[in-house]
């Protein structure tokens, strides 16, 4: 409250006929409060003299920011996005299909068509990183329609590519817009549904897995000597969704502050190491359940045919697998509502190695397979949101989660061939059993390290 510079207070205590009536000393002031902000006005009024009231500061009511409760997507976004994701899905399961097309078309070794491949992860880790040091600078509208364009002009370019490192470049930029979709929408419907995201990231990576099943099943049809025919179609199918990004919100939503967790940024050395433990775990549990997913796919034909299956169930058995990750990540929607991540993480790590165990079983393998694609289905888009409430203040923890794993993705083959050359074929699924036990125990030390402290 500011009064006027001149203005008496009159002494406290009841008024006396002196004080009120016959003399005016000096000026006397008036104060009326104005019932709608509670702001004391103060009038002056002078008798005798001449001297004029200094003006009264006005009070300037200070903004309050608006809940940060408006929708990131609207309806017509979601589905958008869950068909942007089946796109990234076929896309990145054309390059292997499309091998024999490629020798023929370059005169190439298995080894270097394969090339194709690594390069799309590599820009793929690339444009997780790229874009999300754009996350926040620039609108998610932008981000999301350079992704998509980046996707539209690298499929085009490989497809139209005179020579093989033509070819490879233009795979790299499709892997830019690959991983800027990937990294873009999984960090929105992380924190764009509330308590729903982690059912939501489900519902949205299994249409991931329904693009990748999709995407062999189109080379099939066409041939893979017309593989240019399937990325030019695939460049076009791009363009659509950018008059789709209307619905989406284009500034990022705030992340929620967990209770009990401070909000300053001086945070002290101790917690610092907590929180970059916390992230090391979790990358470690992200780069080693890709490894297991890739593993699996790459290794589960050679594996069941060199255990006495023939070539026709080995390549139905690797289909079901990829399938049952598809169906694995629909089922988790529901359960992602009435569960936390926690439980159905470990309940998956637990159920995957388990799974992986029973596949040193010959006559039981094919089974064993497609169940370790049900359970190793809610992983990563189950990770995510807990990741968030658990390093809320890591803005980049999503960003180096989602890239360190397409590494894990791309070491997983090289490195368990490796493996193999010493230990045969039939250790397969034992190897890749130890790897999940410590995606275990990875889970059980995250529970144990992000539960929270009670309060004191």
């Amino acid at each position: 409250m500011t009064d006027h510079p001149t203005a008496q207070r009159a002494p406290a205590g009841p008024p006396t006929p002196d004080s009120t009536v016959g003399t005016t000393h000096g000026p006397t002031d008036d104060r009326t409060h104005d019932a709608t902000d509670g702001t004391a006005h103060v009038t002056s009024t002078s008798v005798g003299t001449s001297t004029a009231p200094a003006p009264v500061p006005v009070p300037v009511p200070v903004p309050v920011p608006a809940p940060d409760s408006a929708p990131v997507f609207t309806p017509s976004a979601v589905v958008a996005s869950c068909v942007g994701f089946m796109l990234i899905g076929a896309l990145q399961a054309f390059y292997g299909p499309a091998i024999p097309g490629l020798r023929e078309e370059f005169g190439l070794s298995p080894s270097m068509a394969g090339l194709g491949l690594s390069a799309h992860f590599v820009g793929g880790a690339g444009g997780v990183l790229l874009f999300d040091r754009l996350y926040g600078r620039i609108g998610n509208r932008r981000i999301l329609a350079a992704s998509y364009l980046l996707m539209a002009v690298g499929s085009a370019g490989f497809a139209v590519a005179p020579n093989w490192p033509l070819a490879l470049t233009a795979a790299l930029l499709a892997g830019f817009g690959f991983g800027g979709i990937d990294y873009g929408l999984n960090q929105l419907f992380a924190v764009g549904f509330g308590q729903r995201s982690t059912a939501m990231l489900n519902v949205l990576n299994a249409h991931f897995g329904i693009g990748a099943i999709l995407g062999p099943v189109l080379i099939a049809v066409v041939g893979a000597e017309h593989y240019p025919v399937v990325f030019l179609v695939f460049a076009l199918a791009n363009l659509p969704l950018l008059f789709c990004l209307r619905g989406v919100r284009d500034s990022p939503p705030r992340s929620p502050q967990p209770p009990g967790r401070p909000t300053s940024t001086g945070a002290s050395a101790p917690a610092d190491r907590a929180l970059r433990s916390v992230l090391a775990v979790f990358v470690t549990l992200y780069v080693l359940h890709v490894g297991i997913e890739a593993g699996v796919g790459g290794w589960e034909p050679t594996h069941l045919e060199t255990v006495g299956h023939g070539a026709g169930v080995a390549a139905t058995a690797t289909s079901v697998y990829w399938l049952m990750m598809t169906v694995g990540r629909f089922l988790a929607a529901p359960i992602a509502l009435r569960f936390s991540a926690q439980t159905i993480i470990t309940v998956s790590c637990a159920g995957m190695t388990g799974c992986l165990l029973l596949a040193a079983v010959p006559d039981l393998a094919p089974f064993a397979y497609a169940g370790v694609g049900l359970f190793i289905a809610p992983i990563f888009p189950t990770g995510l949101p807990w990741l968030h409430r658990a390093a809320p203040h890591a803005r980049r923890a999503g960003a180096v989660v989602i890239a360190a794993s397409m590494m894990g993705g791309v070491a997983a083959g090289p490195a368990l061939g490796k493996v193999i050359e010493w230990s045969g074929v039939r250790a397969v699924p034992l190897l890749l059993a130890a790897v999940s036990a410590v995606c275990l125990a990875a889970t059980l030390w995250l529970t144990r390290a992000t539960r929270p402290k009670p309060a004191r």
